[in-house]
């Protein structure tokens, strides 16, 4: 068995040095491995500093007690991180299929690789820092130890879960529900969830032989894995012709928007089947509790300029996520549909629908925090109509010098496709602006005046789209070629 796991290596390895893109792999992966390495060694610091922080936070509680509580929130955070982030195992296996080499072995192959992923590494080591200050202050080393071997049974159980949820949106949409479910429960005192899952957890310290359970969960989820890769590795798989039934999704509620609507269905599609995409929607649902942090903090919620950002950060943070790579997202085909008789202007209608939508959703997300002051519902209302008037035209325009590929079937961590100066020059306007001008009312006049003047700008901007839309037609018109020959760069 391990000899065979040596041939594997080796022509791993080999095939590694032998690809034809081997320089630029090379370089990736040492870049990859150099911000792997800071992060570990980061982390290293940060585990061996966490007892003697949280001894000066909490002088009154056991800082392993305090780890246990908020484990809830690492397991599930990772979930969602490896749901984005990590790749499947996956291998060139039909040369070995045609070779005396048994299916078991290539698939104990994959996983066992898998196990080693720097993912896993994360938790290693930020735990083996934390248990050594922990022994070396007398806690009790049988105890510390097994704890830690739970920890790593953990991280390899999220490991090997992942593999099973990867391509189930039901399943990430459940994890990130209960995340948000917890923190809003915990944050708002309705139910303890930390005191309940607290002593879950800190079982794994106080009664050693739990630490079966969650290794008993990693050589359950290793199985399933295992069984589902023997029962789909054969040679003919590859050559068998799919018969799948193609999944459709319902859109004709889409029509209700006339000449858009087929452009609309085209861009939902994309958001939903697509890794990148889809990651926005989610970190745009995500830091709508952004506002939690600053909110609660007495030193943000005096200063109007930082008030001002959020609101327009919250409100436009799929605006400015997803609008900054317009046409971008589109690139693959771009040049299909501009040969197509397909009006521009209906193009950039429905991107400009589309961000509205998202807007507004954002906006209604925000309102709970009222909870806070009116002035919070008023600033967040305020932002939102200026990223309507205002930074919806201003998104689009910047989007005419967008020229930079996107590969839409690429992982979205780490994913710099697509980007350009432009990217940088959207955030003066977008977030320094409507800052500048509450800022200046606010502190001349006050915060009702600078709300306003902010509600004013967003209603004239809505007023003169159709104006501003015709004008950004001509631009996109304009750079139609030079927009073109830059997507078809696929290496640029």
């Amino acid at each position: 068995m391990l000899s065979m796991l040596g041939h594997f290596i080796t022509l791993q390895r080999k095939a590694f040095f032998r690809s034809s893109s081997f320089g630029k792999s090379l370089a990736l992966k040492l870049l990859m491995g150099f911000f792997a390495v800071y992060m570990l060694v980061a982390l290293l610091f940060f585990g061996g500093a966490l007892y003697f922080i949280l001894r000066k936070l909490l002088p009154d509680v056991n800082p392993m007690w305090v780890v246990s509580q908020y484990m809830v929130y690492w397991v599930l955070a990772e979930l969602i991180l490896r749901y984005f982030i990590q790749k499947l195992p996956v291998m060139d296996i039909k040369p070995f299929l045609a070779l005396p080499i048994s299916k078991q072995k290539i698939a104990h192959y994959i996983l066992g690789r898998s196990g080693f992923s720097v993912y896993n590494l994360l938790a290693f080591f930020f735990a083996l820092p934390f248990v050594v200050v922990l022994i070396m202050n007398g806690y009790p080393a049988l105890n510390v130890l097994l704890w830690f071997v739970g920890v790593v049974a953990i991280a390899l159980s999220i490991n090997y879960i992942n593999f099973i949820i990867n391509k189930s949106n039901a399943a990430l949409i459940t994890i990130v529900g209960l995340l948000f479910m917890f923190f809003v429960l915990d944050y708002f005192a309705i139910l303890p969830v930390t005191t309940f899952f607290g002593p879950i957890f800190h079982g794994l310290y106080a009664y050693p032989f739990t630490v079966l359970i969650p290794i008993a969960l990693v050589v359950l989820a290793y199985f399933i894995n295992f069984k589902y890769l023997v029962q789909r590795i054969y040679l003919d798989a590859s050559l068998k012709a799919k018969t799948e039934t193609a999944k459709t999704s319902d859109l004709t509620w889409t029509r209700r928007f006339g000449d858009i609507a087929p452009f609309l269905q085209l861009d939902l599609k994309l958001i939903w089947r697509n890794k990148r995409t889809k990651a926005q929607v989610f970190i745009s649902l995500l830091f709508v509790l952004y506002g939690l942090f600053f909110y609660t903090q007495d030193i943000y919620v005096k200063m109007m300029p930082m008030l001002c950002f959020l609101g327009v950060f919250m409100t436009g943070i799929f605006l400015t996520n997803f609008g900054q790579f317009i046409p971008a997202w589109d690139s693959a085909y771009y040049s299909m549909l501009m040969s197509q008789n397909i009006p521009l202007r209906k193009y950039l209608d429905s991107k400009a629908g589309l961000i509205t939508f998202s807007v507004v959703v954002m906006f209604l997300l925000t309102i709970p925090y009222v909870y806070f002051g009116w002035e919070a519902l008023a600033i967040n209302f305020g932002s939102a109509l200026y990223n309507l008037g205002i930074n919806i035209p201003v998104i689009l325009f910047f989007g005419s010098f967008n020229k930079k590929r996107i590969e839409l079937d690429k992982s979205p961590f780490g994913n710099m496709q697509g980007t350009s100066g432009t990217q940088f020059l959207i955030i003066l306007p977008v977030l320094g602006a409507p800052i500048i001008l509450i800022s200046i009312f606010y502190f001349h006049f006050s915060v009702e005046i600078g709300v306003l003047v902010l509600c004013l700008f967003g209603i004239v901007g809505l007023l003169f789209r159709k104006t501003l839309l015709d004008k950004i037609t001509e631009q996109y018109r304009s750079r139609k070629y030079n927009m073109i020959a830059g997507f078809k760069e696929k290496d640029s």
